[in-house]
This record gives C-alpha cells, sequence and structure tokens, in this order.
C-alpha cells in the first residue's frame, strides 16, 4: 500500500524511475497534463475583471462588451455592457443599456436596466426604465421612471421617452 501512494506522489516516484528505470517509464507522465487540462476548463469560466475608463480619457463613440465597465472619464456615445459603474467623477451623454447599472456620477439620456442603482452622488437627467430600482438619499433625478419586466428589450411604444431624448439631443448640441 505505501509504494502505491508513491505513484501517486509525482516527486518521490519519477526520481525512484529514473534511477532503476530508462525513460520508457515516462509513458504514464502525459496522464498527469490531461489531469491538468481537466482543471483549466474551469478557468474560462472565471469572470475577468470590469474594463476600466480612467479619469483623463474621453470616449466619442459607442461602447458595447458582454462584460462589465467601470467608468470614470467621459463617454459621449452609447454603452451597452452587463455591468456598468458609473465613478462619481464619470459623465455619460447617451443611453445606457446594462443588465446592472450603478451610477454615482452623471448620466445625461436615457437608462434601462434590470437592476438600476443611483447613489446618494448620482446625478440622471433622462428617463430610466427599469425591472427594479433604488434610488438613495441626495440622489438628483430629472426624467421619468418606468417598470418593465423586460426593461433591455427595444420596444416601438416608448411616448413618454421621444420628448425625453430631444431634451438630451439638444444639451448634447
Amino acid at each position: 500500500m505505501f509504494s502505491k501512494s508513491r505513484i501517486n506522489e509525482p516527486g518521490s516516484k519519477p526520481a525512484e524511475d529514473q534511477a532503476a528505470k530508462p525513460a520508457s517509464s515516462e509513458a504514464p507522465a502525459p496522464s498527469r497534463p490531461s489531469s491538468t487540462d481537466f482543471s483549466a476548463p474551469p478557468a474560462p469560466k472565471a469572470k475577468p475583471p470590469a474594463s476600466t475608463l480612467s479619469q483623463d480619457l474621453t470616449i466619442v463613440g459607442n461602447i458595447k462588451t458582454t462584460g462589465d465597465v467601470q467608468i470614470e472619464g467621459n463617454v459621449e456615445g452609447d454603452i451597452r455592457a452587463h455591468l456598468l459603474t458609473v465613478g462619481e467623477g464619470a459623465t455619460v451623454k447617451g443611453e445606457v443599456v446594462a443588465d446592472d447599472v450603478v451610477v454615482n456620477g452623471r448620466i445625461i439620456g436615457r437608462v434601462r436596466g434590470l437592476k438600476v442603482r443611483l447613489t446618494s452622488t448620482a446625478r440622471v437627467e433622462g428617463d430610466i426604465i427599469h425591472k427594479t430600482i433604488a434610488i438613495e438619499s441626495g440622489a438628483h433625478f430629472e426624467g421619468s421612471v418606468q417598470r418593465r419586466d423586460d426593461p433591455l428589450a427595444k420596444d416601438g411604444a416608448k411616448p413618454q421617452a421621444a420628448p425625453q431624448k430631444q431634451q438630451s439631443a439638444n444639451a448634447n448640441g
């Protein structure tokens, strides 16, 4: 039994095999990397870190990702992401669409998200379409709030959103 446990130990068995047997006994060694291959698939399942746009960065254009985005700078364009966090000093001018939206800074435009959270430092000028919403005391918000079961789906019937969108366009130009 003791010698069998040594067979499974990578350090002790190869040393004995190298002294007693030729390199042909190394044939079982490829089975070890295959066991390492079994541990490799969970690595791609690990969630990558959020993409961070720093304070000194200004982006003019749309951003689209299936991952998470942390914005600390300025974005003039639409943003689509899984989780979007707008930092305290950040400004977004455009439509925001994400599963989760956390606003610490400023958004000028429509916000659509399954979960939308406006912290006490948030400033939002535009409509919010959500499934769940949390607005902390101290947050500034100008626009309408509309609950939908699927806020991420674009619907043709948005009568309240059209006037607000025009106001946002005037703010951009």
